[in-house]
């Protein structure tokens, strides 16, 4: 049974606090684009008209409302599994077998791991066959998001078992120093992890081709070398095949880096457009913005992992929520559990940081390209082909945005152009 003490207090007052600020943030925002979703932005007069302008706030409000409801549904599960030692009880089952304890960790994780995919596939069937399609974007067929949820769970189990098995190998192994020891495999692994990325992850899922139109794809190379970025290709990948959503992106590291554009993207913007985009993207690179995410993923990592390393032993943790004996493997699970609600409210933190970087970003590509009027067609279209909000409610916004708000951003591009 769990035992009512400090401990469990605080870790209810975040658990409900975080709750309570998603459940809040996403009101506000509703209001607020239901209270000014029927007037254009003086910056997207003649781009956007009224009924696009609906379907807009509709789309917004249609997949913030589902998103509450989906994380109410899985806040309460994990708070009723907890509460009622469903845990405890799996802990239990797993341990009945007997098995090498590194062993019983991979089934554990592995177990929970399954359990929440199947739990979150009936939302995800919902959001691609309702939501996507009832707004025009989802292309996919039944075949075709069996196949990719078959994919992508398979590769995410492989890949959790071999970091598992190490993690609690070297928690054996290295009782003092695991933490560090980890940290340095988890550094590699996802080094690793980005550099396989495009070349064996990718195309499992998509096709992927040189860009078919020779002028393009030679003004793209010609705007690399002007701003000094070297990528052995330039891919364009059948994205349209499940959504009309625009997109384009770097990927990779060293001989793997690549730029890809989606189809969607070739098809709805000229070329003026796409190389503002690219060169948008290229002042991630350029301003070392990849570089400082990795950094400061790493960073997380072991401060999460040192957080890990003092807390997993603590008997006080594992009586709190039931359980009678202290394992490493449910120990990383309960930690993860009780350091979630707080690490949620530093959300503003890294998304002040973000929309720092695009700001950057958008000014490389104004020098670079020499106008911003190009990024700034550019970002209508996508705000317009995506549906996207154009009315955020501010400190929603301010909480949760890694881009400024579109009508902040298209502002500023204009003012560049001014100075």
């Amino acid at each position: 049974m769990v035992q009512w003490n400090i401990l469990m207090a605080l870790f209810l007052i975040a658990f409900f606090s975080k709750a309570l600020v998603k459940w809040g943030l996403s009101y506000l925002n509703v209001a607020h684009l239901n209270r000014h979703g029927g007037c254009v932005p003086e910056i997207f007069a003649g781009d956007v008209d009224g009924k696009t302008l609906g379907r807009m706030r509709d789309y917004t409000v249609t997949g913030s409302r589902f998103s509450t409801t989906e994380d109410l549904f899985e806040d309460g599960f994990l708070l009723l599994f907890l509460l009622t030692g469903v845990f405890v009880w799996f802990d239990g089952w797993v341990r009945s077998w007997s098995l090498h304890v590194v062993l019983s960790a991979v089934v554990f994780w592995g177990l929970l791991f399954l359990g929440s995919t199947v739990l979150k596939i009936p939302f995800d069937l919902y959001r691609t066959f309702g939501i996507e399609k009832k707004y025009g974007f989802s292309t996919t067929t039944a075949g075709l998001w069996f196949s990719d949820q078959l994919k992508s769970t398979l590769i995410s189990l492989v890949l959790l078992v071999v970091f598992l098995s190490l993690l609690f190998a070297l928690m054996r192994w290295t009782p003092g120093s695991w933490w560090l020891w980890v940290w340095l495999v988890f550094s590699v692994f996802q080094l690793l992890l980005s550099w396989i990325y495009p070349v064996l992850i990718a195309p499992l899922f998509n096709r992927f081709v040189p860009v078919q139109d020779e002028a393009l794809r030679g003004r793209i190379f010609a705007l690399m070398q002007q701003c000094g970025l070297k990528a052995k290709e330039i891919y364009q990948v059948d994205a349209g095949k499940r959504s009309r959503h625009t997109n384009a992106y770097f990927t990779g590291l060293g001989r793997t880096k690549r730029i890809v554009l989606y189809d969607t993207l070739l098809s709805a913007h000229d070329h003026e457009e796409i190389l503002s985009i690219l060169a948008h993207e290229i002042g991630h690179w350029k301003k070392r913005h990849v570089f400082r995410q990795i950094l400061t993923l790493e960073l997380f990592a072991l401060v999460l992992l040192l957080g890990i390393h003092a807390l997993v032993e603590w008997p006080l943790l594992y009586r709190t929520f039931g359980f009678a004996e202290a394992t490493p493997y449910v120990g990383v699970f309960l930690v993860v559990i009780l350091l979630e609600p707080f690490l949620y409210f530093l959300t503003p933190v890294l998304s002040i940081r973000a929309r720092r970087y695009e700001r950057e970003a958008d000014r490389f590509a104004f020098e670079c390209i020499g106008t911003g009027v190009h990024l700034a067609r550019a970002m209508k279209k996508l705000a317009k082909d995506n549906l996207a909000n154009l009315h955020p409610h501010p400190l929603y916004a301010w909480f949760y945005y890694s881009h400024p708000p579109l009508t902040r951003r298209i502002a500023d591009l204009q003012k560049m152009g001014k100075t």
